[in-house]
This record gives C-alpha cells, sequence and structure tokens, in this order.
C-alpha cells in the first residue's frame, strides 16, 4: 500500500476532492460552509462538518511536508505580537517574517513577558536551524531578554517604523479571524495558524513584482509543491 492510499484509508470521499477541499479553506478567507456550497456546484456533495474534519485532520500532514520541502528562510528576522481575545481572555500572537516576508514560525501565548519571548526565540532557532543576522522588532522590554539570552550577536534593530514589516504581516490573520468570527481555542488557533502560514508561504510569490510570465511559471511550482505535499 502506497504512503498516499494509508494517508487516506477508509475516507468515502477521493484524495483529490479532500486535498481541494483543504487548499481552498487555507489559501482564501472561505469558510467551510462556502467551501460545500462550492463543491456542490460541481456536483459533489459534502457536509461542511466533514471539510472543517478534512482540515482538522490533513491540514497539519500537509503543512509538515511543505516545511520539510521549504528552502530555508533570510537572516533578518520581523518579529511582532498582537493581542488576539479567545473567549473572552486576552493572548498574544507571535509572529516572525524573514526580509521576504515568508512567515518563519506563528506561536500564541498567554503572556507578552521575558519568558515568553525566550520560548517564541527558542521555536524560531529551532524553525532557523541558526542564527539569524539581524532581528528588528519594536522596544518591547521582553525582547532584549531574549536577545540578550540567546541571541546576543545577533543585531538588535528597535527604530521606530522599521518593524512596520512584521506588523503588516498580521493582516492576513486579521482577515481570517473576521471570517472565522473569532478563534474559538488556543489550540484550534495555533493548529490553524501552522498551517495557514505554511499554505501562505508557498504561494508568497511576489505577483506585483514579477511579470506575468514569471508569476505563471511560479505559480506552477507552488502547485507541484502542494501536490507532492499532499499526495506523497
Amino acid at each position: 500500500m502506497t504512503r498516499s492510499a494509508s494517508l487516506y484509508k477508509r475516507h468515502r470521499f477521493p484524495p483529490q476532492i479532500i486535498q481541494h477541499a483543504v487548499w481552498l479553506y487555507h489559501r482564501f478567507n472561505l469558510s467551510v460552509r462556502d467551501i460545500e456550497d462550492l463543491l456542490a456546484e460541481r456536483g459533489i456533495l459534502v457536509t461542511y462538518e466533514s471539510i472543517r474534519l478534512w482540515c482538522i485532520k490533513f491540514g497539519p500532514k500537509y503543512a509538515r511536508r511543505l516545511r520539510r520541502k521549504h528552502l530555508g528562510y533570510g537572516d533578518t528576522f520581523f518579529i511582532d505580537e498582537v493581542f488576539v481575545k479567545i473567549r473572552g481572555k486576552q493572548h498574544y500572537l507571535w509572529r516572525a517574517v524573514d526580509q521576504d516576508g515568508e512567515v518563519v514560525d506563528v506561536f500564541l501565548q498567554a503572556r507578552r513577558d521575558g519568558g515568553a519571548a525566550r520560548r517564541f526565540f527558542k521555536r524560531l532557532l529551532k524553525e532557523h536551524r541558526s542564527e539569524p543576522r539581524k532581528i528588528v522588532t519594536d522596544q518591547l522590554g521582553s525582547y532584549g531578554v531574549a536577545h540578550r539570552e540567546l541571541i546576543r550577536d545577533a543585531i538588535h534593530d528597535t527604530s521606530r517604523y522599521a518593524n512596520n514589516r512584521a506588523e503588516l504581516s498580521h493582516q492576513p490573520t486579521r482577515v481570517r479571524e473576521r471570517g472565522m468570527r473569532r478563534f474559538k481555542s488556543p489550540r484550534q488557533a495555533q493548529r490553524f495558524l501552522d498551517v495557514h502560514s505554511a499554505v501562505q508561504n508557498l504561494f508568497n510569490l511576489g505577483r506585483h513584482l514579477i511579470s506575468a510570465k514569471h508569476y505563471r511559471e511560479f505559480r506552477q511550482r507552488a502547485f507541484a509543491s502542494w501536490e507532492y505535499a499532499t499526495a506523497t
């Protein structure tokens, strides 16, 4: 039995439908009910609850495979945290992007103190596999603590407006958060954001910076990577 066959064993729908539904959910600002309607228009009758379960089961698997094939991140990290309210409680979503706009990591935590910053920096070092040359943050003191203890040799830029790239990187998450009518739990939010960031990186093609011909070529490569992540 192939790896693909074992992954989709005991599922009534073909793998191609499952893969497409998960891709639609994480690539676009669509609800599972929207995707149910899109599939129904094509004659594919599947409930929104099944689509939700597909995203929970297969999304993280696809994301792990995409990360294994990722070519690596840049040497400069732009880091920021933004509050997220979940069931009336405030949490903080820590995010790091590189100079090319690639999401290095997202991590939801209950606090934004020195301990939270250290935990996030340790995740970044594990994901990047080396110390970045430079980090850019705002002037939150927690960043200074983690910088001194974990990556002392990296340049730490806290100048005004330097961190706009990280602040703007939260926008896709805010859009999805509104579309989902807020996250339901920290676990659900972390699971979704892990997959969403991997898919976002794959299709982060800089369409406004390249010619239509090159964009189509890059997009085909992205589709090929998605096919590998979902079918091998």
